[in-house]
């Protein structure tokens, strides 16, 4: 049932008046992105305010936020892991720490099936002795007794970090050791007594896009603003970040300048000294074997005699790289169909993740006196498998694996013993045997080939009358993978609760823009082909709705960030394909979104609206394209005050002006979260419970469809 504006004279006379403002390109709305401001902050409450009347006063939500919360606050979920040295850590959440506790674990007794972490850090603890709301966003340690530590805090859980030196051993805080103040920044040590560091919060300032341009040597006890500068990149550039690959004696220190976010000059940190190497723009290193990078191409690169096409892994001679003429070896090299995913490299090999047609394989290669030999991983079919954690000298790898009605197991690979072993296998939130898993594909504009994965009721009739709802993303290289969270979010089978159980079908959508068939899928979404994103997403609508699956009166969709564009424009170009929209921390108005936060760095992503590249930009703004005389799906937008990656001004200005409009439309911006638009998994339930609900208001069976 829709929820529409009760005083629709009063909005067509406020229409009206701002039409004209529109027409003169001014815009009524930019005050709502004064993030904090005084007025802004009070239209926030007053809009969750009425949301939450709306949607959370109902038995309904209180049924979801209970099947959500019970999911994320599930005890044997698998702990979200990283390894330093013999140690496996966690911040684990639960209702007595929302917030976190940091704890660890010996690995050899983690394998055993043993509970006996230790607590590292209470992050709620923490929180409550400083009066903030703390968000913890990891720790790096320098010495294998990890008594020389860097803990990243945050705020609410913004992209922006405080820096702390701490003693794991000791767990305390190093007083008057290392620390850097607020702000979007990396640090690596050098040694013990000297950091690389790189921050938006120092003298020198930042990028236009709100990143570090200046990386620094910071000796122990002196101040960072005295910090000799290593590196300092044009304020035009995206950011300066510095990198650590390998370990023991090939130990190599790295600083990237991105020029846009595609595209990075990168140096060796040596003898105090950035040196820049000779690598391609696009390529990215993703770690050091021995003396070689291991290097994924996202271009053709012709070096050493021969051309290494993209989506290559090579090797390449880290020393070579400093002079002219590179020495490059081959790794691994993609097929039509099986492309690189991700990577660990580690002193024993690397540990390739490769996804054939989105689904998931895994291969350990070794070097010998002959080249790389290639062991095969016999993990389960069909599903998503992901590098959790590793040792960066044995290879010994956790590879965790899931899919849309399986919940996640976590195996341990020993590239020694050529043995993978179960070691966790988590609970169930949903009964996932009552479902199905289709992979189909649908024809888009241009006869492009678009998968698509649908999960279903075993028994599902096809009558064209299925509550069915569309997850996609499509942009920045990234895949979308079956998972039993559904989306990327982790949800921990909630969805399966709050919509296959209650009658819904779930869909993934995996168009093009993202990286499920490596860099040219992403490639050909870019810039000024951004609509093939919007076109292959509409077409995988339509095939649903040819398949009689449903149709457009019971069809959602959703989308976060680059998802909520996804949506935006799709909502604005095909209003009649869709009936409810999910809009998370979104960009909506590509005019201004630039000028934004981090949203210069995304122009390699999108172009540069001030430049002619607005011609195929206004296209699709979904803020610019909103049309008075058009009835457009019921839409909840979700983000946070305290995203400072994807300005909250996006949601606010879509929303205000909908509502202007006279359409149906949700809102809640939580108060912290972050890009994540959450801290806890109270605040996460919440906001999953509110935009089921939502989904299933708008949704609401209406007459079936003559067969």
């Amino acid at each position: 049932m829709r929820i529409k504006v009760q005083n629709l004279a009063l909005s067509a006379l406020v229409l009206a008046s701002s039409s004209m403002a529109w027409a003169a390109e001014k815009d009524p709305y930019l005050w709502l992105e004064e993030v904090d401001g005084e007025r802004a902050i009070e239209w926030v409450k007053q809009q969750n305010s009425q949301t939450r009347a709306r949607l959370a006063e109902s038995d309904l939500y209180q049924s979801l936020y209970s099947d959500a919360l019970a999911a994320l606050n599930a005890e044997d979920r698998l702990p979200e892991i990283s390894q330093k040295g013999d140690w496996l850590y966690e911040n684990h959440h639960s209702k007595a720490n929302p917030r976190g506790l940091y704890r660890r674990i010996r690995a050899g007794e983690f394998d055993r099936g043993s509970e006996k972490w230790e607590t590292v850090l209470d992050i709620d603890a923490l929180s409550r002795a400083e009066g903030e709301k703390w968000v913890l966003k990891g720790m790096t340690c320098e010495d294998e007794a990890h008594t020389r530590c860097l803990v990243a805090l945050s705020e609410g859980g913004g992209d922006a970090v405080e820096l702390r030196e701490f003693n794991a051993r000791d767990k305390k805080f190093i007083k008057d050791g290392f620390f850097s103040p607020m702000a979007k920044q990396a640090a690596v040590w050098v040694d013990a007594d000297r950091l690389l560091v790189a921050t938006a919060g120092a003298s020198e300032g930042a990028t236009s896009s709100g990143y570090a341009r200046t990386a620094k040597l910071w000796q122990r006890g002196e101040s960072l603003d005295k910090a000799r500068t290593v590196l300092e990149v044009p304020q035009e550039s995206v950011w300066v970040s510095p990198i650590s690959v390998g370990t023991g004696d090939s130990r190599a220190i790295l600083l990237s300048e991105g020029l846009d976010f595609w595209h990075q000059r990168t140096f060796v940190y040596r003898d105090g000294k950035a040196q820049p190497l000779q690598l391609p723009e696009s390529a990215v290193i993703e770690g050091a074997l021995g003396e070689d990078l291991v290097v994924k191409l996202n271009r053709d690169w012709k070096a050493d005699g021969k051309t290494w096409p993209l989506g290559s892994l090579v090797l390449v001679s880290l020393d070579s790289l400093l002079g002219e003429k590179a020495e490059v070896s081959a790794l691994v090299t993609p097929t039509e169909s099986e492309v690189v995913d991700s990577a660990a490299v580690t002193g024993a090999g690397v540990l390739v993740t490769m996804l054939d047609d989105v689904k998931g394989r895994a291969y350990f290669y070794r070097r010998g006196k002959d080249g790389f030999t290639r062991t095969p991983i016999e993990v389960p079919d069909n599903g998503q498998l992901s590098i959790a954690a590793y040792d960066e000298e044995s290879g010994d790898t956790y590879l965790s694996w899931q899919n849309f009605v399986t919940p996640p197991t976590l195996y341990r690979y020993r590239p020694a013993a050529g043995k993978l072993t179960r070691i966790m296998v988590q609970s169930p939130t949903f009964d996932g045997s009552k479902f199905k898993i289709e992979q189909y594909f649908a024809e888009s504009r241009d006869g492009t080939r678009v998968p698509y994965f649908v999960v279903m009721p075993k028994d599902i009739e096809l009558d064209a009358d299925n509550p069915t709802h569309i997850f996609s993303y499509g942009g920045f290289r990234n895949a979308l993978l079956p998972s039993y969270s559904g989306s990327y979010e982790p949800l921990n089978g909630a969805y399966g609760k709050l919509w296959l159980e209650r009658g819904g079908v779930y869909v993934l959508a995996n168009i093009r823009g993202g990286g499920e068939y490596g860099p040219a899928w992403h490639a050909a979404a870019l810039r000024e082909n951004r609509v093939k994103s919007f076109e292959d997403f509409a077409a995988v609508a339509e095939d649903l709705i040819a398949r009689r699956i449903t149709r457009p009166q019971r069809l959602s969709i959703e989308g976060r960030s680059n998802g909520g564009l996804l949506v935006g424009a799709s909502m604005t170009r095909r209003p009649d394909l869709f009936n409810a929209v999910i809009c998370g921390v979104p960009l909506l108005d590509m005019k201004r979104y630039h000028k934004l936060l981090a949203g210069a760095s995304w122009m390699g992503e999108y172009g540069n609206p001030d430049t002619d590249d607005w011609e195929f930009i206004k296209e699709y703004s979904p803020y610019q394209n909103l049309e008075a005389d058009t009835e457009y799906p019921s839409v909840f937008f979700f983000t946070s005050t305290r995203d400072d990656r994807v300005h909250p001004g996006h949601a606010r200005k879509m929303a205000a002006r909908l509502k202007e409009m006279g359409q149906s439309v949700e809102y809640f911006e939580n108060l912290e979260g972050g890009h994540k638009g959450s801290a806890t998994n109270e605040q996460l339930a919440h906001r999953v419970a509110l935009m089921f609900a939502h989904l299933w208001a708008s949704l609401e069976p209406k007459e079936k469809p003559q067969s």
